[in-house]
């Protein structure tokens, strides 16, 4: 197995199998280490600051990038809202931000509405950034957690079949997801979707020249029987320039019991949250539901990237 070679994460396209394979190994002995009371990693690295810039809203990326530093030793500078409480209100330019912030921290991890704009961050950064979302482009880093969820659930992702449910045109997890999936063998992914969601094209033609199977379809009900994992997304009504496109497309995907029961019974029930309507509550006691497990995988996965970048 390779030595981890990225200076920067970007987007999951830099992912190869053995890459994926040294992140998951490395994973598994943050998520051990956290689970012991002489703990081997707490001081990995210490003296080392992370620059946490969240230009959008974030609750679970945020704060698990943030406790992953912490547990691993290092010290966090932030800010409530990058977007109005720092010099990007006065006009500062990402380029001029990213150059600043080399100087205060050891790794910067960005959250931007633009898409495109961590790579063009890490272009000028003498420091490793880490994508932590970029408008609808990508989020890596999700990508990453939900496939150590499923490699938790399945032992074997080879041969997986999943669906991806919802917004799949603004939504940045599926897309980078499908660019990870393409790194293993015998998967099938159904895209299911309002029309005004569909998954972007650029997506489909990268699956078909990587020999990916992939279906659309309208029918929530005809995929359950046929998948091992559901892959739910909330309608994200911020993305959506005209308002009866959202109208049309909320709500009419909802995971309710009635359909848990019609999915296999070893398969799961992911999400990369905040939910709105798509999953009731009621669905939490199923033990399909994996969702919770999967955020808190988030933890994990990000702790052994702070470790695999700054601990080389």
């Amino acid at each position: 197995m390779s030595a981890f070679s990225l200076n920067h994460v970007y987007e999951s396209q830099q992912f190869d199998r053995s890459l994926l394979d040294i992140v998951f190994s490395t994973a598994d002995e943050m998520k051990a280490d956290l689970q012991t009371r002489d703990r081997q990693h707490a001081d990995a690295l210490k003296g080392k600051i992370m620059a946490s810039l969240f230009y959008e809203p974030s609750t679970r990326t945020r704060f698990s990038f943030e406790s992953a530093m912490a547990r691993l030793g290092g010290a966090i500078l932030t800010t409530e809202n990058a977007k109005e409480f720092s010099s990007a209100a006065k006009g500062e330019s990402l380029y001029d931000s990213t150059h600043v912030m080399c100087g205060y921290a050891d790794v910067i991890v960005m959250r931007h509405s633009e898409p495109g704009s961590a790579k063009t961050a890490a272009e000028v950064s003498t420091v490793p950034v880490i994508n932590a979302g970029d408008g609808s482009g990508q989020h890596p880093t999700q990508a990453l957690l939900d496939l150590y969820t499923l490699k938790d659930s399945f032992s074997n992702i080879d041969g997986v079949s999943i669906a991806m449910v919802g917004d799949l045109k603004y939504g940045r997890t599926v897309r980078s997801l499908s660019y990870l999936l393409t790194k293993y063998d015998k998967i099938k992914i159904y895209y299911v979707s309002p029309d005004v969601c569909r998954m972007d094209d650029d997506i489909k033609t990268y699956l078909t020249q990587n020999q990916i199977e992939w279906a659309e379809e309208d029918d929530l009900t005809k995929v359950l029987p046929l998948v091992d994992c559901v892959y739910m997304t909330r309608i994200q009504k911020e993305r959506f320039h005209d308002p009866e496109d959202y109208v049309h497309a909320a709500g009419k995907y909802i995971l309710d019991l009635k359909k848990v029961q019609m999915m296999k019974a070893d398969a799961i029930i992911m999400h990369p949250l905040p939910r709105v309507d798509e999953i009731p509550q009621e669905v939490d006691q199923d033990p399909r539901a994996r969702y919770f497990e999967q955020a808190l995988n988030g933890l994990y996965i990000r702790m052994a990237l702070l470790k695999l970048l700054l601990d080389q």
